[in-house]
């Protein structure tokens, strides 16, 4: 009892931190917001990296700036992670905590002028404030919090901070997967979903290229020389799309199909693009299995299909060890007066490519926000304080673990 006396009590000083940084706070996200940084702006995206490397120096990190390769397109900013040794090793029982959070947004040049930061009532507006410069300012936030109470008890904090999360992570992929692989936990900073839920689950996608080579002819004069490109297209089509199982988290959708020149050639080229997404790494080879074997199955003669698997990424998937996390998540969110759910979500982030390397890794830890991707994306702004207090107190019982 004396324990958890001890936990209620340091989850309502944190608390009291961060309601006394929120001003700030959102002062920051006016900030950060007011900076164009679509994930093909790299100089945008750079000054957001500059602005939390200035950060991160001033609690003692030390901070990487990695470039994209040369050469890679499209251009996007640097990968950012900053470190900060605490007083405990490994051996002595101290861990290694990942924050990650990215700095692109989807919006195009301007956007942050033609709709600036604005408050109406408790909500705030503006590009990125909930996707995901929220969620990246609450963990820069709750790091202060953690480094003002001298809270040291970990062997390592980790922050990474991405430029490029909105395309896929074309760039960042192999940083990031790198670093996780050297971490115990990993707090994705995301923010929370609209009923305040974590993120225990994300589904992994699979992208598909299907090429289909037929034979031309004159359609009016021997279309019987001829095999049809398209007609083998359509059968796949209608094979691919039989295959979504919502029950087993499983989508699949054909969304781009293009095939022929011109109606009086019988069609000797067609192509679709297919997207697959699915709960678990079992289920997702599967699906590859199964749309090879369609390949086969739909041919009309004398055409050949090609099946090319691009940009896979891993699932997320609700594992025990992510169900550890959330439970210690819940107990510290208990003492903020904070009732947690947990949430699985068919959207993709860096998340997944983190919890690919088999590190346990907890999602939706920013704020409460909503309208990702769209003119009303807004944040809760009733939500940053608590949220961060709990990012806090869930740092400092990891660290220590």
């Amino acid at each position: 009892m004396s324990g958890r006396v001890r936990q209620r009590t340091s989850g309502r000083d944190t608390l009291a931190h961060a309601e006394a940084r929120l001003q700030d706070y959102l002062r920051d996200l006016a900030e950060l917001v007011a900076v164009d940084s679509g994930s093909h702006n790299a100089h945008g995206v750079n000054r957001v990296a500059d602005w939390v490397q200035r950060r991160l120096h001033a609690l003692g990190f030390s901070v990487e700036r990695i470039p994209p390769p040369p050469g890679r397109r499209p251009r996007t900013g640097d990968v950012l992670v900053g470190r900060k040794r605490g007083t405990r090793t490994v051996a002595d029982g101290g861990r290694r905590v990942l924050l990650a959070g990215h700095m692109d947004t989807v919006f195009d040049d301007g956007t942050a002028a033609a709709r600036p930061f604005t408050l109406a009532g408790p909500l705030a507006h503006g590009p990125g404030v909930s996707d995901d410069k929220g969620g990246l300012l609450a963990g820069l936030t709750a790091l202060e919090i953690l480094s003002g109470q001298r809270m040291t008890d970990y062997a390592e904090l980790v922050f990474l901070a991405t430029p490029d999360e909105e395309i896929g992570s074309p760039s960042s992929r192999p940083v990031t997967e790198d670093v996780a692989r050297g971490v115990h936990y990993a707090l994705a900073l995301e923010c929370a979903r609209e009923n305040g839920d974590l993120v225990v689950a994300r589904k992994g996608v699979a992208e598909y290229l299907v090429k289909v080579t037929g034979r031309a002819a004159h359609a009016g004069i021997e279309p019987e020389r001829g095999a049809n490109a398209a007609l083998t297209a359509a059968r796949l089509t209608v094979a691919l799309q039989a295959m979504n199982r919502p029950a087993r988290g499983i989508t699949v959708n054909v969304g781009v199909i293009r095939a022929g020149r011109l109606p009086n050639i019988v069609c000797d080229e067609a192509e679709l693009q297919v997207e697959v997404r699915a709960a678990t790494t079992r289920h997702l080879t599967a699906m590859r299995a199964a749309i090879e074997e369609a390949a086969v199955d739909c041919r009309v003669p004398g055409t050949r299909v090609a099946v090319e698997e691009r940009d896979p990424c891993p699932p997320m998937e609700d594992t025990p060890a992510t169900r550890a996390l959330f439970a210690e998540a819940a107990t510290a969110a208990e003492g903020l007066g904070i009732t947690l759910g947990a949430a699985a979500t068919g959207g993709v982030g860096d998340a997944n490519l983190i919890a690919g390397t088999g590190t346990p890794t907890l999602d939706g830890l920013g704020p409460v926000g909503g309208g990702d991707h769209t003119p009303g994306e807004w944040l809760d702004t009733t939500t940053v304080a608590p949220r961060i207090a709990l990012l806090a107190s869930l740092i400092a019982a990891l660290g220590a673990r």
